[in-house]
């Protein structure tokens, strides 16, 4: 997995974050096949590499319509169907221009072993000229390779009549579908295993899990995401503007709604728009993470709104936890740690946000903070918001201080709810002499509200949690509720479920539906669930994934999502 400059939540104290490093050295220095963790969270990246490139003379092919990142077909004397993409272009030497001497760097799609010439991680005659895989790089005259006809745009007739290059992954059609399609709604258990099945989701290729993941959790149920498909365009805006919104809405959201299905084609299309026009690189074939592909998309293509809006003054498209680990807990949930992670960092968001993506507290392939999360299925975000009303822990009428020392140390609340109090029974709560150090602030509530705290109980604020994508040794899949509402059935999907043929063949996405999961994400029967299966191997396969492997929980706000 890689990582890349994202829009993340900085504001974290460099005491806690000095804490937290000290504690994943020691499982660094105890595990030989340890990945070193990267700090996504805190915008850098602790992945050292620090040998020279030489930068690639050339951005294209001269008279050819191939450059930079284009994908292409490599032939050799010695072997037939090889694929990858440019990385290099310039003169090989003994030769400074006329167009002779070209020499083109592809990085390949697959291992080689068998190949009898010589294969390497990028260089050429000991000069690094660009970065992958060992094994991978071939350096060929522009005369060797052409344009990969497996993503040439045809257009197509009908399924029946289709050429023999839409059936390179498979004989499912995938029409382009223009205007405006709803998110799919599913009623009952049993309608949702009529659409599931193989050939159904986003079809994936070439380290493509990343995105067919996310992209399926992001619009296949559900609308919280849909402003991003029909903002028009403003003089801020990049040119290509119009072509990426273009690309997601009717080549891959729209047929996904409309026929479950995307081929990989139409898919390669966006990566090579997001690898050309943004700041993060490999995203037509190397492995990389979801966040990496938000920042692509949303921060520096689309340039959309931000999903929260800290106090800090920051914006952030999603939050990643942030917590030391605690020793009491076993089997924590989202809730819990989402409340430490903004208890540590001392910060609220200003107002509920309509979509929250929450990134758990794991680094790299191998270390998770603890072996199994479970997701909660109802996020109470009430005591996170900033001047939204707040019941007093005690009492539970309106709350008017908050003490960040009391987290957790009353038996009259649990998490961020035993902080806040009435004026009266912080008082009381405080004239312990355990307490008598602690330093509660003033909480800033609604004039309005304070008029009719006396008439009307202080509301909550929760969102729904309606995905969790999920990683398991540098594979993406996602659970994804069919819809909302706590009755709403769930799937599971996988984009590169099964394969048709081995090195030129393609992948078969499927969606399989869950029957058992709203069970799972019960805290009764997950917590029995934990400790009847001490060993991860004794879980049910999905049940694994889902409290094992989560990487990115999303959530949404049905009511905040009317107004957006």
């Amino acid at each position: 997995m890689g990582t890349s400059e994202v829009i993340t939540v900085n504001d974290i104290p460099l005491t806690v974050l000095e804490l937290f490093k000290a504690k994943t050295q020691n499982c660094v220095e105890n595990s030989q096949d340890f990945e070193e963790p990267h700090y996504d969270n805190i915008g850098g990246s602790s992945r050292a590499d620090d040998e020279p490139i030489a930068p690639s003379p050339m951005s294209e092919i001269p008279e050819t319509n191939l450059g930079l990142g284009s994908v292409v077909e490599v032939s050799t004397d010695v072997s037939e169907d090889l694929y990858g993409v440019i990385r290099w272009i310039g003169y090989s030497p003994g030769n400074s221009g006329g167009g002779k001497g070209i020499l083109v760097g592809v990085e390949l799609e697959e291992d080689q072993p068998e190949m009898p010439f010589t294969l390497t991680d990028g260089s050429y005659n000991g000069i690094r000229l660009f970065k992958c895989p060992p094994g991978r790089a071939l350096f060929i005259p522009p005369t060797q390779c052409t344009k990969d006809r497996r993503f040439q745009d045809i257009e197509r007739p009908s399924t029946s009549t289709a050429p023999d290059n839409y059936k390179l992954f498979g004989h499912v059609d995938c029409p382009i579908v223009s205007g405006s399609v709803p998110p799919l709604k599913v009623a009952k258990p049993n309608d949702l295993e009529t659409i599931c099945g193989k050939f159904k989701g986003i079809q994936g290729h070439h380290n493509s899990c990343y995105l067919d993941a996310t992209l399926f959790a992001m619009f296949t149920f559900t609308s919280v995401f849909d402003s991003l498909l029909f903002r028009p365009p403003d003089s801020a805006d990049i040119p290509h503007y119009d072509e990426v919104q273009t690309v997601l809405r009717e080549e891959i959201v729209n047929p996904l709604r409309k026929n479950l299905f995307v081929r990989a084609d139409r898919v390669m299309k966006l990566r090579q728009l997001l690898d050309k026009l943004s700041s993060v690189t490999g995203l037509m074939s190397e492995e990389k993470d979801p966040e990496e592909f938000l920042n692509s998309l949303l921060a520096q293509i689309l340039r959309a709104e931000p999903f929260l809006k800290l106090s800090s003054g920051q914006d952030a498209f999603y939050y990643q936890l942030f917590v030391e680990k605690d020793e009491r807990l076993s089997f924590p949930s989202v809730q819990q740690l989402f409340e430490q992670s903004f208890l540590a960092s001392d910060i609220k968001l200003k107002e509920v946000p309509s979509c929250l993506i929450i990134q758990m507290p794991r680094f790299g392939k191998n270390f998770k903070m603890y072996p199994r999360i479970l997701p909660s299925q109802v996020l109470d975000v009430t005591d996170i918001i900033e001047d939204s009303p707040r019941q007093c822990t005690v009492c539970g009428k309106l709350a008017e201080f908050e003490c960040r020392e009391c987290f957790g140390t009353l038996q009259c609340g649990v998490g961020l709810e035993s902080t806040a109090f009435c004026r009266k029974c912080l008082e009381t709560a405080h004239s312990h002499s355990k307490r008598l150090n602690h330093a509660p602030k003033e909480i800033s509530v609604p004039h309005d509200f304070k008029i009719m705290a006396e008439h009307c109980p202080v509301p909550r604020l929760f969102m729904e949690l309606f995905a969790v994508v999920c990683i398991e040794t540098s594979h993406y899949v996602a659970f994804v509720k069919a819809g909302s509402g706590q009755d709403a059935p769930w799937c599971f999907f996988d984009s590169m479920a099964d394969r048709k043929g081995e090195l030129n063949g393609y992948n078969i996405p499927e969606m399989v539906s869950v029957s058992d999961l709203p069970q799972w994400l019960s805290e009764d029967s997950a917590r029995t669930l934990h400790e009847a299966a001490s060993n991860d191997k004794m879980l049910p396969d999905h049940a694994k994934r889902l409290l094992c492997d989560a990487y990115m929980c999303m959530y949404q706000s049905t009511d905040v999502m009317m107004y957006r």
